[in-house]
C-alpha cells in the first residue's frame, strides 16, 4: 500500500526540572541547533502535511523557536501523561486524513529512514492500527519491554519494568515511546484510554492493547538516547560529533585528531580539506576544496576558499570570507570583510568591515579601526597593496591599489593607488643621551641608599 499523508506530532510539554535552566527542555543546543530542530529537520524530509509540537511550560520559548516552520503549537496545560499530549494535537489535525508519527522533543538523533520505515510499516499489506519504535540497549534496566509474537513483529503489549514477570524482564527488546498510527485510529484509540493508575495519568502505551493489532520496528540504540539532563545532553552532543567526524572523513577531508575537531549541524567541506587538531566550527561554514585549518582556530558564519589557509590559533567570525589560496595567519581575526584572492593576513592581525583585494599583504599587528563607540564603518585595501605592520587603519578610509603603508602608521586619509603613505612621527637621535641617563640614574639610586 503507498503511503499516505503525513502529520508529525512531537511531544515537549516536559518541564525538564533535571536540566535546572531558564531554557526549555528541547531548546537546548547540540552542534549548535535546538534538538528540536534537529528532530524536525529530519522529519522535514517526509514532507508532512502538518506538524504540531504539544507543549506546556515554556510555549512561548517553543513557539517562537518553530514558527519559521510553519509547525502548530498545541497546549498541554496539565501533565497528565504521554496520552493526554497527543490528545492536545486533536484539535490542530482536524480534518487530516493519513498517518500520524508521534515523536519526541527530548529524542533529537531519529534519523529521517527510521521514520520512513515507521510509515512504511504502517502501510504495509497487512497494515497494523500501530506502529512502535524499540530498540536494545547495551542494558534494558528499568525500559518498558515490547512482547512480540514469535517469529513475528506483531507487538502483543507493552509491559513497564515494575509491571514485568522474570520471564517478560529477560526480553531485551525495549520501547522507545515512538509510535505511528491511522489519524481515524489514534484518537479514537486515546478516547478510550483511562487513568486509572498509581500516577493517575493516561499512557500512550495503553493504545497497543486497545488496537489489538499493532507491530514493532528496531532502531539502534543510540538514534533514540533520551536527554533529560545536562550530563545525557553531553552524551548526545558526543554521539553527533563522532558520527560527523567519520561522514567528514569518509567524504574525503582529513581529520588529523579527530576527536578534537567539533562540528557545527550545517557545517560543510569541500574534498582534501585538512583539519588539524582542536578546531572548533560554529554554525554556518563553508570549507572549500583543499583548504586547511590549522591547529586551535575557531570558525563560524565564515567562507573559507579552496586552498586557503586558516590559522594556527586564527578566528573566523561571521561574515568572513576567504577567497581562493587566501592565508589568515596565527592569532588573526576577522569579521564581516572580504580576503582576496592570495591575500595574506599572517599574524596578529584584526580586519574587521573591510574588503582586501587580491594577492595585498598585511603586517603583523594591523588593526582596521572599523568603530567609534556608534556606528561602524569599512575599510578597502586594494589589490596588491602592502600594510606595514603596526599600523592602524581608521575607517571610513580606502587603501589604492599598489599603496605601501608605511610600518607603524595611523592613516586617517585615503591613499591613492600605488603611493607610499607615512604616518607617523620623524625619528630623532640625540648621541650619548641615554649612557648620560644611565649614569645619572645610578648616581642617584646610590645617593638614595
Amino acid at each position: 500500500m503507498p503511503s499516505r499523508n503525513i502529520a508529525v506530532v512531537v511531544l515537549a510539554a516536559g518541564k525538564g526540572t533535571r536540566m535546572k535552566s531558564d531554557l526549555h527542555k528541547v531548546l537546548h543546543p547540540i552542534a549548535g541547533r535546538p534538538m528540536l530542530l534537529h528532530l524536525l529537520s529530519a522529519a522535514q524530509t517526509l514532507s508532512p502535511e502538518r506538524t504540531v509540537v504539544v507543549t506546556g511550560a515554556g510555549r512561548e520559548q517553543v513557539e517562537a523557536a518553530v514558527a519559521p516552520l510553519g509547525a502548530k503549537i498545541a497546549v498541554q496545560a496539565e501533565q497528565l501523561g504521554t496520552g493526554h499530549a497527543v490528545m492536545q494535537a486533536e484539535a490542530a489535525l482536524v480534518g487530516f486524513d493519513g498517518d500520524v508519527l508521534i515523536l519526541y522533543g527530548d529524542v533529537p538523533l531519529v534519523r529521517a529512514e527510521t521514520m520512513r520505515a515507521m510509515i512504511d510499516r504502517l502501510n504495509a499489506a497487512d497494515a497494523p492500527s500501530v506502529v512502535v519504535l524499540g530498540f536494545r540497549p547495551a542494558d534494558p534496566g528499568a525500559y518498558g519491554r515490547l512482547i512480540v509474537g514469535e517469529g513475528s513483529d506483531r507487538l502483543e503489549k507493552i509491559v513497564e519494568f515494575k509491571d514485568a514477570s522474570a520471564e517478560e524482564r529477560a526480553v531485551t527488546l525495549c520501547n522507545t515511546g515512538l509510535m505511528a498510527a491511522r489519524s481515524a485510529d489514534l484518537f479514537a484509540l486515546l478516547a478510550k484510554l483511562g487513568n486509572d493508575n498509581a500516577a493517575g495519568e493516561y499512557y500512550l502505551t495503553d493504545v497497543v492493547e486497545l488496537s489489538g493489532k499493532a507491530a514493532v520496528i528496531e532502531a539502534d540504540a543510540g538514534e533514540v538516547t533520551g536527554v533529560n539532563s545536562r550530563g545525557e545532553l553531553a552524551m548526545v552532543e558526543a554521539a553527533w560529533q563522532q558520527a560527523r567526524r567519520a561522514q567528514a572523513m569518509a567524504d574525503g577531508a582529513t581529520l588529523i585528531a579527530p576527536e578534537t575537531v567539533w562540528f557545527a549541524h550545517d557545517t560543510r567541506l569541500g574534498r582534501d580539506v585538512v583539519i588539524e587538531p582542536n578546531v572548533v566550527f560554529g554554525p554556518g561554514v563553508t570549507v572549500g576544496d583543499g583548504a586547511t585549518i590549522h591547529a586551535f582556530s575557531h570558525l563560524e558564519g565564515a567562507d573559507v576558499g579552496a586552498n586557503a589557509q586558516v590559522g594556527p590559533y586564527a578566528r573566523l567570525r561571521p561574515g568572513a570570507v576567504l577567497a581562493e589560496q587566501a592565508k589568515v595567519g596565527n592569532f588573526v581575526e576577522v569579521k564581516k570583510a572580504n580576503v582576496g584572492v592570495g591575500a595574506k593576513v599572517s599574524h596578529l592581525t584584526y580586519i574587521g568591515d573591510a574588503d582586501v583585494g587580491a594577492h595585498a599583504n598585511i603586517g603583523a599587528g594591523t588593526i582596521t579601526c572599523n568603530y567609534d563607540g556608534f556606528f561602524k564603518y569599512r575599510t578597502v585595501i586594494g589589490a596588491g597593496a602592502f600594510i606595514g605592520s603596526n599600523s592602524a587603519l581608521v575607517a571610513p578610509v580606502t587603501i589604492g591599489d599598489g599603496a605601501i603603508v608605511g610600518a607603524g602608521s595611523v592613516v586617517v586619509r585615503d591613499v591613492t593607488a600605488d603611493s607610499l603613505a607615512l604616518a607617523r612621527g620623524r625619528q630623532e637621535e640625540r648621541g650619548g643621551w641615554a649612557k648620560r641617563f644611565r649614569d645619572a640614574m645610578t648616581a642617584k639610586k646610590k645617593g638614595g641608599k
